[in-house]
C-alpha cells in the first residue's frame, strides 16, 4: 500500500500548479524507489515504458516539423487562401471542417486532423480571416480567442462522435471485447459502429447550428467592442 503515495505526489503537484510532465516523473521515480527498486532500475523502467509507447511519442517529431511550416509562412497562407473565398464566413467554415473531420474520422482516418498538426496552423488562422473579412476590422483578442475555441471544438466534436463509426477504432474494440467477457454476450464491433451513425449525425446537426450561430455572436461582440472602443470617457469632477 505504501507505493501508493505515489498518487498522493500527483495530487499535490497538480493542486499546487506544477508542470505536469515534472510532477508525473517525480511521482513515478518516487513510487519505484519506495517499492523498492533502486535508481538504475528506475531508469530502466521509464526506457522500457519509452520504447514500448513510441506512438505516444509522435508528437515530438511532429511538432518541430509544424514551427518550421509556421516559420516559412504557413498561418498566412491559410489566410490567403480563405480570404479568396468571399461567401465563406467564420461558421460556415468551421461547419464544412466538421464534417469533413467527422467523416474521415467514420473511415479510420484520425490522424490527418488535430489542435497541434491541423487547427492551429491551418484552421483557426482561416476562420480568423474569414471573421475578420466579414467584420471589416481586425478581431479583438477576446473575439479571436473565442473564434479559436470553436475552431478546436470542430475538431474535437468531429473525432469524438465520427470515429466510433469505425470498426477497428480502440473504442468500439474494448466495448465489445469487455461486453462479451463480462456478459457473456456475443456483440459484434459492426452493431456498435451502427448505432454510432445516429449519433454522430446528431452530433453533427447539434454542433453544427451552434457554429453557424456563430457568426451572429461574432457580429454582436464586434459591435460592442467598437462600442467600448469609440465610447467618451467620463469627464473629471471639476470640484
Amino acid at each position: 500500500m505504501i507505493v501508493l503515495l505515489g498518487v498522493v505526489v500527483v495530487i499535490l503537484g497538480f493542486v499546487t500548479r506544477r508542470n505536469p510532465v515534472l510532477v508525473v516523473g517525480v511521482a513515478g521515480v518516487f513510487t519505484g524507489l519506495i517499492g523498492g527498486m533502486n535508481p538504475l532500475q528506475v531508469l530502466a523502467a521509464f526506457g522500457r515504458s519509452f520504447a514500448d509507447s513510441r506512438s505516444v511519442t509522435v508528437f515530438a517529431v511532429v511538432l518541430p516539423v509544424i514551427g518550421l511550416l509556421e516559420r516559412y509562412g504557413l498561418r498566412e497562407q491559410a489566410r490567403n487562401l480563405i480570404g479568396r473565398l468571399g461567401g465563406l464566413s467564420a461558421g460556415r467554415f468551421l461547419t464544412v471542417y466538421l464534417l469533413i473531420r467527422q467523416v474521415t474520422a467514420a473511415f479510420g482516418l484520425n490522424s490527418i486532423g488535430g489542435p497541434a498538426q491541423t487547427v492551429r496552423p491551418l484552421v483557426a488562422p482561416m476562420a480568423e480571416a474569414a471573421a475578420e473579412r466579414t467584420a471589416g476590422a481586425v478581431l479583438p483578442e477576446r473575439v479571436r480567442e473565442k473564434v479559436r475555441s470553436y475552431a478546436a471544438s470542430s475538431d474535437t466534436v468531429g473525432l469524438f462522435f465520427g470515429e466510433d463509426c469505425f470498426i477497428a477504432i480502440g473504442s468500439i474494440l474494448l466495448i465489445t471485447g469487455f461486453v462479451n467477457s463480462t456478459y457473456h454476450q456475443n456483440l459484434e464491433p459492426t452493431q456498435l459502429a451502427l448505432w454510432a451513425i445516429p449519433l454522430a449525425v446528431c452530433a453533427f446537426l447539434v454542433h453544427g447550428a451552434r457554429l453557424l450561430l456563430l457568426d451572429r455572436q461574432l457580429q454582436r461582440e464586434m459591435a460592442l467592442a467598437a462600442a467600448e472602443h469609440y465610447l467618451p470617457l467620463p469627464k473629471e469632477n471639476s470640484k
